[in-house]
């Protein structure tokens, strides 16, 4: 063994100071991968065939693409360094595809497909989702590569390129390729810091699942004039059905979407978490959502029920007419505990008891991602934990789960591993609209903490 850890931490502070970062993620941020969008295919294949298998390759790693087994989806790039077949392996993941570009609403001087610097802040799409996280982390073990000359443990990369319409494929993939993934431990990046000047580790995260209420009484619009009183309007009986799923602050009234009584181990673990988004960040409602609950509480250890969009007669241009139809596009976001499966057929009941047995209940995606949690004693959480707090200075955010949500339960149900998400965003990061950045000291620190962790993995071996 050769160099030294604040040897490797040196190197990726001058990675970023020197530009390379800049220059590696502008690289990739100009690839656009809009799995969301019709004709991304060319984008998608070129983002894992091209720029991430050529970087990787560089670093020494197999690299293979592989198609997605539901073919109209983009593929998965599986990368490989095989040191030491005693020594541990870990799993980084990440996403390559993006949500659409939104060109027309960004803020001038602005795009999505170039990063522009201003202050402090990267700005560009996939800058916080995902493509500035995944850059940090494989920077970070080439970083340790070059310090000591190996990495000291073996590495697996995953990359896939349809997280953003709901990781369709990932599930059959990771069951084909069991051995080409088989790891110890998952450690990976994605979602924002709880706060932006605070290291966070996750283990876990919320499920979501989407759904669509649709309500239709008739053929075409009716004058209100003549029809006002005769005929049931859908735009109001659909707002009184929202309005029995949560009362006025937000609680659910579904019964079987309310999740058990917070355990004693995860109220232990969010006593010592706060949040500030940082600049720009909304003002937190303390009294929305469920009562006897802290704010924290309820977006890590509770499930939230959320209208997306909410749509009747013709909003941009109304006239005097009684519509014939509404639609709510809503989502349930649920942690462990509550029952993905039974999430539609318990509002169907829901709102047949409430008599609005004619509303329409349609999973709006095909894949669910569901709800995972990891014990914030578990031997590699502690073990991410003591790393970062050596690199840092100070104990990070230590959460059970992460209240957004990812294709976490691959990895822990069907690869059978631990995972441990390190996030290198903030909240207030405009991901998933118009502006979204990266802010530089957080990029800057996290290639520090995760060339930390990754040369701490090389020193001590596996966590006990």
């Amino acid at each position: 063994m050769s160099g030294s850890r604040n040897g490797a931490i040196a190197r990726a502070e001058q990675y970023f100071d020197d530009g390379g970062f800049l220059a590696d993620l502008q690289r990739r941020v100009a690839i656009p991968t809009t799995s969301q969008e019709q004709g991304s295919m060319p984008a998608l294949q070129q983002y894992v065939s091209g720029e991430m298998t050529e970087s990787l390759e560089k670093m020494g790693y197999d690299c293979t693409v592989l198609p997605n087994p539901r073919a109209e989806y983009g593929p998965f790039l599986i990368a490989r360094r095989v040191e030491d077949a005693a020594k541990p392996t870990v799993l980084t993941y990440g996403h390559g595809d993006v949500i659409r570009g939104q060109e027309d609403q960004w803020r001038s001087g602005l795009s999505p497909w170039k990063i522009v610097v201003e202050g402090d802040k990267m700005y560009g799409r996939g800058t916080a989702d995902n493509k500035g996280q995944h850059t940090i982390n494989i920077a970070a073990l080439a970083c340790v590569l070059e310090e000591r000359g190996s990495l000291g443990f073996n590495s697996t990369i995953l990359i896939e390129t349809g997280e953003e319409t709901g990781s369709p494929g990932l599930a059959d993939f990771c069951k084909a390729n069991k051995a080409a993934l088989r790891a110890d431990a998952l450690i990976g990046s994605d979602g924002p810091r709880l706060d932006h000047r605070r290291p966070c580790i996750f283990g876990g995260t919320r499920g979501t699942l989407n759904f669509n209420l649709k309500l239709a009484y008739r053929e075409g619009g009716h004058h209100s004039g003549n029809w006002g009183g005769l005929l049931a309007n859908p735009g109001i009986v659909m707002a009184h059905a929202l309005a029995s799923i949560t009362d006025e602050r937000g609680q659910i009234k579904v019964p079987e979407w309310r999740p058990r009584t917070l355990t004693n181990s995860v109220r232990a673990a969010l006593a010592d978490v706060s949040i500030d988004a940082g600049e720009g960040a909304p003002k937190i409602h303390e009294d929305w959502g469920e009562k006897g609950l802290t704010p924290i509480e309820r977006v890590f250890g509770w499930n939230s029920f959320e209208v997306l969009a909410f749509k009747t007669g013709n909003p941009d241009r109304p006239v005097n007419a009684i519509p014939p139809s509404a639609v709510a596009y809503c989502q349930l976001r649920f942690v462990v505990g509550t029952d993905p499966h039974d999430i539609i057929p318990a509002l169907r009941r829901h709102l047949e008891k409430h008599g609005f047995g004619d509303i329409e209940v349609e999973q709006a995606r095909d894949v669910i991602m569901n709800a995972t949690r990891l014990d914030p004693d578990n031997p590699w959480a502690k073990f991410a934990a003591k790393s970062l707090e050596t690199t840092f200075g100070s104990k990070p955010h230590i959460l059970p789960n992460l209240g957004g949500s990812l294709p976490n339960e691959v990895f822990t149900d069907i690869l059978g591993m631990p995972t441990v998400w390190v996030p290198h965003s903030y909240a207030a990061c405009s991901q998933h609209a118009p502006d979204e950045h990266l802010l530089a000291p957080v990029a800057r620190e996290g290639l520090r903490l995760m060339t930390g962790v990754f040369w701490d993995l090389g020193a001590q071996g596996r966590p006990v």
